[in-house]
């Protein structure tokens, strides 16, 4: 698909990212913007010995503003697709709103430094959005930039309780299949992914985004903007887990984590508060659980680790970490 050359700052129209093998809801689109999620670039390659012109496709990457009648509550550099479910998603996860019911329209406007995303609310619930408010832009890696207190950065999180259980082995597989299902990465091997999955559904959504917690945040408003409760499956993530990603899972009532990468210390004390399961360092091989292992079913008894013996890592590679 013909693309817009990098330095010309207009875009092509928006890439069809639409998910046809997954149980996605079709939705009319978002009045998006003009600027599509990937780019070609002319690049000289060098392989095996031989440099050789070309290009190659790469994802943009825009000043995204998040503002509610008419007051910007942040700026978060993100993929321009899934706008709406982004802006559903930090909503919620923010928790400027309870539903996406309490959103009247989104409306996003294209500036020349980047997308103005405009968001109604019903009720103009100032109060909640002073308690979160952020000063500053986010970037790409940054999931908490911004906020003025300590005590919104950490704060008390609702405990997901459920009585899901889960197959190690399906968990496996679906990480397994989680890649096919990101078109934007597997053309420009650049985007972070996050998938929501259930035992009876598989896969239902994928979110690609440069963010790992726009990722997130987008495939939570997609949940969110169908009336799937994320209460009774698991999010697949292709990145580290820090304590943001906790976070905006618990909010969103999801028991079940699943990552590529490993996780921060923060991240598996919070989880543990939050009664969510997290399962890192998901490889072909298998994976690891830091909390609330009862949650996942597996063929045999774990057995126990002798004292001293140290753990044996996975001798598979290792995926995204950022």
């Amino acid at each position: 698909m013909a693309r817009a050359p990098l330095p010309d700052p207009a875009r092509a129209p928006l890439r069809d990212t639409s998910r046809a093998p997954l149980r996605d809801t079709s939705r009319a689109p978002l009045r998006d913007t003009s600027r599509a999620p990937l780019r070609d670039a002319a690049r000289l390659a060098w392989r095996h010995g031989q440099a050789e012109e070309g290009e190659r496709a790469i994802p943009d990457e825009v000043a995204v503003a998040l503002t509610y009648d008419g007051s910007t509550h942040a700026v978060m550099m993100a993929t321009p697709a899934d706008l709406e479910d982004f802006a559903i998603g930090f909503s919620l996860a923010e928790g400027i709103i309870g539903s996406p019911a309490e959103v009247t329209g989104i409306e996003p406007a294209e500036l020349p430094l980047g997308i103005d995303l405009r968001i109604a609310l019903a009720d103009r619930p100032a109060e909640r959005l002073w308690h979160r408010r952020r000063a500053m832009a986010g970037p790409v890696g940054c999931g908490l930039c911004g906020l003025d207190s300590l005590a919104e950065a950490m704060r008390a999180l609702p405990v997901v309780a459920t009585k899901a259980r889960f197959d190690a082995e399906a968990l496996r597989a679906a990480m397994a299949a989680l890649p096919a299902h990101q078109p934007l990465n597997l053309e420009s091997h650049a985007l972070h992914a996050a998938g929501f999955w259930t035992p009876e559904a598989g896969l239902l959504a994928v979110r690609e985004d440069v963010g790992r917690h726009n990722a997130l945040d987008k495939l939570c408003g997609a949940m969110a903007r169908q009336g799937v409760a994320m209460a009774g499956g698991a999010a697949l993530l292709t990145s580290r887990v820090s304590v943001e990603m906790v976070q905006k899972l618990a909010m969103a009532g999801c028991p079940l984590l699943v990552a590529v990468s490993a996780p921060t210390a923060l991240a598996v004390a919070t989880a543990q508060a939050a009664g969510i399961t997290l399962v890192a360092i998901a490889r072909a091989d298998g994976f690891e659980v830091f909390t609330h292992p009862s949650r996942l079913r597996f063929a045999a008894p774990p057995r126990r680790r002798a004292p001293g013996r140290p753990a044996r890592p996975s001798t598979e590679a290792t995926g995204h970490v950022a």
